[in-house]
């Protein structure tokens, strides 16, 4: 794989997006690079490219899934959520639906998954512009939330916004335990990386704050990394545990939400990009080819 960047299923068929620009279709036959058709150029700045990906639930039927993907324009770079449509193994892009999220140099989010709620969440990065994340007018630093069809949910808690949840720096997991409690994953500055249980509305403080530090009318995080770094990305729920990928950490940790305790499980494959699980078994990639690791001959791998 090249820089891999997210998994997704369809029965025994994993689809795994490459920030290259390309889909890998994977199964017990083998595995094939699917081209992507986008409507602007993506863009090769760190960290971007085509990014989050998840198939849509009537894929079965409709050949559709939602990507989110960093492009260059005359105007500038941004992000984007968009529909895809599947026809003679191409992704074509058939409808922007979501347009002109932030991006910069770094800080691009992307994750796409869909709820429990059959609503499209998307995590968005503060573009390296911290005060971003503080403005409920801005789509950077905060996690989005549609309908799949691209409208504003009535029911968001800000009117007429996509905005979810605010104040993150750069997240990029997201997870519901079976009693669909949210969960967010988030990238601190250097240090004190987040693991957050998202709200409606709350401010989880970037900039003003991070880790344990406290602010009225801000959220402190269930785990933080502290004075380490863990970069964390994708991230999935089972049995009170969640199951994080950790790219600075090269690992693939478990956070268990009952003893509040965490550990490393998997250490030695280097840097770890996203995970899912399905049913008893958890399937993770790494990302040792995305500029920052030390890839072998033979990465990027999908375990």
């Amino acid at each position: 794989l090249e820089s891999p960047w997210s998994i997704d299923r369809h029965n025994d068929t994993f689809y795994l997006t490459e920030r290259t620009g390309s889909i890998v279709k994977a199964d017990a036959e083998g595995d094939e690079r699917q081209e992507v058709e986008l409507s602007d150029e993506l863009s090769n700045a760190s960290e971007a490219g085509l990014l989050g990906f998840v198939l849509s639930p009537d894929f079965e039927d409709s050949n559709e899934a939602y990507a989110y993907y960093t492009y260059e324009h005359g105007d500038g770079q941004f992000n984007r959520v968009v529909r895809l449509v599947l026809s003679d193994d191409i992704w074509s892009e058939d409808e922007i639906l979501l347009d002109d999220i932030p991006s910069g140099e770094v800080h691009h989010g992307g994750r796409l998954v869909i709820g429990p709620d059959e609503y499209l969440y998307i995590t968005a990065g503060d573009a390296g512009e911290a005060d971003l994340s503080q403005q409920l007018n801005s789509l950077g630093g905060n996690i989005l939330r549609m309908t799949l069809d691209g409208a504003v949910p009535s029911d968001n808690p800000f009117d007429d916004s996509y905005v979810y949840s605010y104040g993150h720096r750069n997240p990029q997991g997201l997870a519901w335990s079976d009693d669909e409690t949210m969960y967010a994953s988030e990238h601190g500055d250097n240090t004190n990386d987040e693991i957050n249980l998202i709200e409606a509305g709350n401010n989880y403080g970037w900039p003003v704050i991070e880790g344990m530090e406290e602010e009225e009318g801000m959220e402190l995080p269930l785990f933080t990394s502290g004075d380490d770094t863990w970069a964390p990305s994708g991230m999935a729920y089972h049995e009170d545990s969640l199951y994080v990928a950790a790219l600075r950490g090269n690992a693939l940790m478990a956070f268990d939400l009952e003893t509040e305790e965490y550990s490393e499980i998997i250490t030695d494959l280097g840097r770890i990009r996203d995970v899912m699980v399905d049913g008893d078994y958890l399937y993770f990639i790494s990302n040792n080819t995305d500029g920052r690791g030390d890839p072998d001959e033979t990465d990027d791998k999908l375990y």
